[in-house]
């Protein structure tokens, strides 16, 4: 009989974005981020380890996302890291379903990863740190080594764990009001867009060096909890990131018409006084940061651009949780 685990994580949503890969390997971020662990959405894994089968046959390990079988491929490197650094050699079989849409810019490889990191070390009866679950998590995505943990993460550059700056209580009032304004998956994954930006886009470098240093002003403002700041400071990483992909060879635009119009309005309900400070991955999806005050205002805004944009609203949440009962 299989040895089984369920785990939950939630999308880590970079504020100082990660984007670009070092060329060190071994998944390494060339940028830091600064991120907050998503409350209200997540991923649900569950795992077993394959029993009755030699421990090292290749191919052994299976996945599937929202029931759609996954390429091996494109976890045999996470695998490997997990068994290594647990010192186990079983072969895992898992399945993960996620609340929110998976590979449309929302950050599911964050909280996949480290969901399926969770679940794998709990089936094998392991127990291994915070730290150690973060190294795993980020074999798959590097974004999911902060997942592993709530609150408000920080993933240095070159880093191979993140580190939990403070609790999802540091910042009781703070929301973030996700518009989806397309549910589809993205048409080119993030992985592949990093290579392209790093290999052909010539504002790569500057790119690497302003985030950088808009790290110390995110830092300063997560600390005093000034979301102005905060805002202001996600803006420009968010820009930055876009316009180095923009000149990638071939050019990629993630925005849709619909992204652009809630960035419009974020900017028209800030010159009215709302605080709706809005972000954006590789995807066309608008993350808003705001206070709890002014939720209600932003997402009646948002609703009315039509367009079929639909509302998530989320707040700063917890780490890696274990079912099948969740604290």
């Amino acid at each position: 009989m299989s040895d089984e685990a369920v785990c939950r994580a939630g999308p880590s949503l970079a504020l100082i974005k990660y984007w670009g890969k070092s060329v060190k390997g071994d998944n390494l971020p060339a940028t830091p981020s600064l991120a907050v662990t998503l409350g209200g959405v997540y991923t649900e894994t569950r795992a077993s380890v394959v029993a009755g089968m030699p421990p090292l046959v290749a191919g052994q390990d299976s996945m599937r996302v929202d029931g759609a079988a996954q390429d091996p491929a494109r976890y045999s490197f996470f695998f490997d890291t997990l068994r290594h650094t647990l010192g186990i050699t079983a072969r895992f079989r898992a399945a993960s379903t996620n609340t929110f849409p998976t590979s449309a810019g929302l950050a599911s490889s964050s909280s996949g990863f480290a969901a399926l990191t969770g679940a794998c070390a709990r089936a094998a009866g392991c127990e291994p740190s915070s730290a150690d679950l973060s190294a795993i998590a980020r074999a798959g995505s590097a974004s999911a080594a902060r997942s592993v943990f709530g609150g408000f993460v920080l993933l240095p550059a070159g880093a191979r764990r993140a580190r939990q700056i403070c609790g999802p209580e540091h910042w009781p009032d703070l929301r973030i009001v996700v518009a989806v304004t397309h549910r589809a998956p993205k048409p080119v994954p993030s992985r592949r867009a990093m290579e392209e930006t790093r290999a052909s886009s010539p504002y790569y470098f500057s790119w690497i060096k302003e985030s950088a240093e808009l790290l110390p002003e995110a830092l300063r403002a997560l600390e005093t909890r000034d979301l102005e700041l905060l805002g202001e400071t996600a803006r420009r990483s968010y820009s930055l990131m876009h316009g180095a992909i923009l000149g990638a060879q071939p050019p990629l635009l993630y925005w849709l018409p619909a992204t652009v119009a809630v960035i419009h309005a974020c900017a028209a309900m800030r010159a009215a006084g709302v605080g709706a400070w809005e972000t954006i991955d590789a995807g066309p999806q608008v993350k808003i940061l705001c206070l709890e005050k002014d939720v209600e205002a932003i997402v009646g805004r948002v609703g009315s651009l039509g367009s079929g944009i639909q509302t998530l609203l989320c707040r700063p949440g917890p780490g890696l949780q274990y079912g099948p009962e969740y604290p």
